[in-house]
């Protein structure tokens, strides 16, 4: 059966992993947003899509209506001297980097909190509460949402807010789009001496100097984060590159490292045997041992310290058409180090190396999401290319490692997780479920809450 023009087959997530047929509307002013809705039939589910940088399924509607927001783009307001930011949903952190870059005189002011890449859409940044490398001092974006508009599918668009339909507010922070239709949000921005940051990158040898150097870091450094060689065992497991940086002024005379703009993009999918175990160990090794183990400070453009992989446009096509993973899991500070070891370790017997591999900590700021990722402790987010029972097999062990050590996995990131674990992470769950649009699911919520009367 041929799809009709609205019919799309093609919609997919960032690991490329499910497809699934979807419906897809666009909209493109705010005033269409409740006509849009409306106009769904009695048994459709609605679900906001923006850019598409979810690596899983909770920002796909299998059979069902993606709402298109890109085109709800506007910028609103800016208040120079409160850094206090107004745009519609679809606006992306890239166009706000710019518009905030471009300024020519005044305070500087930064994204407070910043995912791994700025092409996702401020309803995005809101609907999965994204974190960045500064999470010990700003935790998430949610932290800095002041107020948001959101329209439900009875008709009604509600403000929300700390003081004004909070419990919407935080069901809406971290609510994965099943709320409602994000509009648009007020956020507070960061003030930061200037765009450059000031960097370094250092080489250790085992899990246990990353936690020192992670420590160590806090005072001092605004952001911190470490890539892991995954496939490193023994004396060395959980070796990896140490990165820490802070924004800094540019003194007359000091020079900032160029910055970089998108430089190719993959043409086609890779073969998919081209990332294996011996393959991924070279680069794994070469990359370790091109860093120094002793710091070198650099100047840099915020893009290469905040976005490497932003310069390579649909980077996600180097795993092939089967796509890949993205397992990303947080466990409680009290147990992060010999659960992170036992993650490891099992990564390191199953020879399903990922050469995206990283691990970071979480600091103690609380997030207003019921459904929020974070809790202090440590996080580590790997790629797996989608070898079918093989991969999920090990999954699923990470899984019982990081449920046994009391910690739960990313819903931004999974594609797989049970209801049990996923309920068994998010303890708020059902409290959150009450808050859930009746018009509005995801593949993700109808696969988690499987066996509850709140399913959608």
């Amino acid at each position: 059966m041929e799809l009709s023009e609205s019919e799309r087959d093609d919609v997919v997530a960032w690991g490329r992993a499910h497809r699934f047929k979807h419906r897809l509307e666009k909209v493109h002013f705010v005033d269409q947003a409740a006509a849009a809705i409306a106009a769904a039939g009695s048994a459709d589910r609605l679900l906001a899509r923006g850019m598409g940088r979810s690596y899983g399924d909770s920002a796909l509607n299998a059979d069902q209506i993606l709402l298109d927001i890109t085109g709800l783009d506007r910028f609103i307001s800016f208040d120079p001297q409160s850094g206090v930011l107004e745009c519609e949903a679809g606006v992306t952190l890239a166009a706000i980097l710019h518009l905030l870059e471009h300024r020519t005189s005044g305070q500087p002011w930064f994204l407070p909190v910043t995912p791994g890449t700025k092409f996702v859409t401020i309803g995005g940044a809101i609907a999965n509460d994204v974190h960045g490398k500064n999470h010990h001092r700003a935790g998430c974006f949610g932290n800095h949402v002041l107020s948001l508009h959101l329209q439900r599918s009875n008709g009604e668009r509600l403000t929300c807010s700390r003081q004004e339909n909070v419990a919407l507010f935080e069901a809406t922070i971290g609510g994965l789009g099943l709320t409602g239709l994000i509009l648009s949000a007020r956020i507070a921005l960061q003030p930061v001496p200037g765009f450059a940051l000031e960097a370094e990158d250092l080489r250790y040898g085992s899990l246990d100097d990353f936690f020192q150097l992670s420590d160590d870091s806090l005072a001092d450094w605004e952001y911190g984060v470490a890539w892991l060689d995954c496939l490193s065992s023994g004396a060395n497991l959980g070796r990896g590159v140490f990165s820490r940086a802070r924004h800094i002024a540019l003194s007359p005379g000091m020079q900032m490292r160029t910055r970089r703009q998108t430089q190719l993009s993959m043409p086609l999918d890779f073969p998919g045997f081209l990332l294996n175990r011996y393959s991924i160990g070279v680069f794994n090794k070469l990359l370790w041992h091109k860093a120094s183990d002793v710091p070198r400070r650099h100047v840099k453009h915020y893009d290469p310290v905040f976005y490497p992989l932003d310069t390579i446009g649909q980077w996600n096509r180097m795993y092939g058409r089967r796509g890949f993973y993205q397992y990303q899991c947080v466990v409680p500070s009290g147990n992060a180090k010999n659960a992170i070891r036992a993650l490891l370790s099992a990564i390191s017997r199953s020879g399903e190396g990922s050469f995206l591999a990283v691990l970071k900590t979480f600091g103690d700021i609380g997030s207003p999401g019921m459904l929020s990722f974070p809790m202090p402790g440590a996080t580590l987010a790997l790629d797996f290319s989608n070898r079918g029972t093989r991969t999920l097999a090990l999954l699923n062990e990470l899984d019982l490692i990081t449920a046994a050590a009391g910690g739960r996995i990313y819903p931004a990131k999974d594609g797989r997780v049970s209801a049990a674990n996923f309920q068994l992470g998010y303890p708020r769950w059902r409290e959150f479920s009450q808050h859930i649009d009746p018009k509005f699911s995801s593949s993700f919520w109808r696969r988690v809450s499987q066996g509850s009367s709140v399913a959608a």
